[in-house]
């Protein structure tokens, strides 16, 4: 399915630019604010309001409450259609925290736990990466919706087994992936829905997060950390504009200085930056990079260059082309009351409330399993052409039953 076949919320008119403080900003050890957290900048369209699709209420958990404090970042404890019903932290200390932060009195000491409350219809993992697709898994097979926090998975092997409950589950699962709400990837997607672009020939998108001081995490996941294992920031920028897939990819690393990636890490990783050339389903090419190592920028961004218009930081086609754009909505609309934008270029509240309304008109959520998969195993397969020294590399396809 494409994105254009999907029920995406639209955006019209006048803009209006929205600074929202959202939860807490994460910071690292030394106090300061992570990169994207701080980026609560985004146009919303004061003419275009949020219309509630129902009056019930999801009794949802949410669960993990590191560093990032994920679990309240998205705005699903503020949502009007949202009762967060139990949360959960291994650490007694986070828990009470997210207990507090989500105003929600039942606690449980692991997601073990948590499934097994019957009540709870939807839970929202915001545990460390590697054990993302794990606990999606227990989620999903005790019969509850599932969202994630991105990356989807590390493991290229554990992407059939999450497919495949996803599959037999019926039940809504989505990934968080926050350039997809961004005001550049909205409003491309929206274009290329459109037909603006015609084919995309040529995309770029681009991760770059300096990872001096270390961010603290659950068990030092992040300590070394290949950056194609954590790609979607980049890749959101044709995946999420296309709803298509990479096919092949030739990856180059650059060797990083220890400091940013020490020797000896669980992942026998050296690469500081990794940039991907993919092949695309249509016959394009995109260039993605995930960069570590670079100081002085951080930037979560990218651009599309279609056969008929191109994107950089606006719009400019054919005349044709540029008609098409001009009747288009491109500003997204605004969210429910006491939902806010949030960090990641006022990404969090949209992404939230698209997991919501999945729920409740039983409709595919924007990111769903085919778009998260889509967005994180090319990463892992460039990391192994990387190892190999650029060698081309196939990348597994993933559809739902025609």
């Amino acid at each position: 399915m494409q994105f254009s076949r999907r029920n995406f919320l639209a955006a019209a008119g006048a803009g209006l630019t929205v600074l929202s403080a959202g939860s807490a900003a994460a910071q690292t050890a030394n106090g300061k604010i992570i990169a994207g957290f701080d980026e609560t900048k985004t146009d919303i369209d004061p003419d275009t309001p949020w219309k509630p699709v129902s009056n019930r209420k999801i009794k949802m958990g949410l669960v993990g409450f590191g560093v990032c404090q994920f679990a309240t970042q998205f705005g699903l404890q503020n949502h009007p259609n949202v009762e967060i019903t139990a949360v959960s932290d291994l650490i007694p200390e986070r828990c009470a925290a997210l207990a507090k932060a989500a105003k929600c009195s039942k606690t449980y000491p692991s997601l073990e736990e948590m499934v097994k409350d019957k009540d709870i219809e939807a839970i929202f993992v915001a545990t460390d990466a590697p054990s993302h697709a794990k606990h999606c898994i227990e989620v999903l097979k005790h019969g509850k919706h599932a969202a994630t926090a991105v990356p989807a998975l590390f493991d290229v092997g554990s992407a059939g087994q999450l497919l495949d409950t996803v599959k037999k589950s019926g039940l809504i699962y989505t990934m968080f992936e926050t350039s997809a709400y961004r005001d550049n990837c909205y409003a491309m997607r929206k274009i290329y829905n459109a037909g603006g672009f015609g084919e995309i020939i040529y995309t770029e998108g681009e991760y770059f997060h300096y990872s001096v001081p270390k961010i603290d995490s659950y068990k030092g996941w992040r300590i070394g950390l290949p950056p194609m294992y954590y790609p979607t920031h980049s890749t959101a920028y044709y995946i999420c504009v296309t709803g298509g897939s990479f096919t092949e990819v030739s990856c180059q690393g650059h060797k990083a200085v220890k400091t940013v990636v020490p020797e000896n890490n669980p992942y026998n990783n050296e690469f500081g930056s990794e940039t991907a050339l993919f092949r695309t389903n249509k016959g394009g090419s995109s260039r993605m990079a995930v960069v570590w190592d670079v100081q002085g920028y951080s930037t979560e961004t990218g651009r599309n260059f279609g056969e008929t218009g191109s994107y950089l930081d606006k719009f400019g086609g054919s005349a044709e082309a540029d008609g098409i754009v001009s009747k288009l909505k491109l500003k997204k609309p605004q969210l429910p009351p006491g939902v806010e934008a949030g960090g990641h270029g006022g990404s969090h509240g949209y992404l939230g409330d698209d997991f919501v309304r999945a729920i409740l008109t039983e409709r595919r959520p924007l990111v769903d399993i085919i778009a998260a998969l889509n967005l994180t195993v090319p990463g892992l397969i460039a990391h192994q052409s990387a190892l190999k020294d650029g060698e081309l590399l196939k990348i597994p396809q993933f559809e739902f039953p025609a």
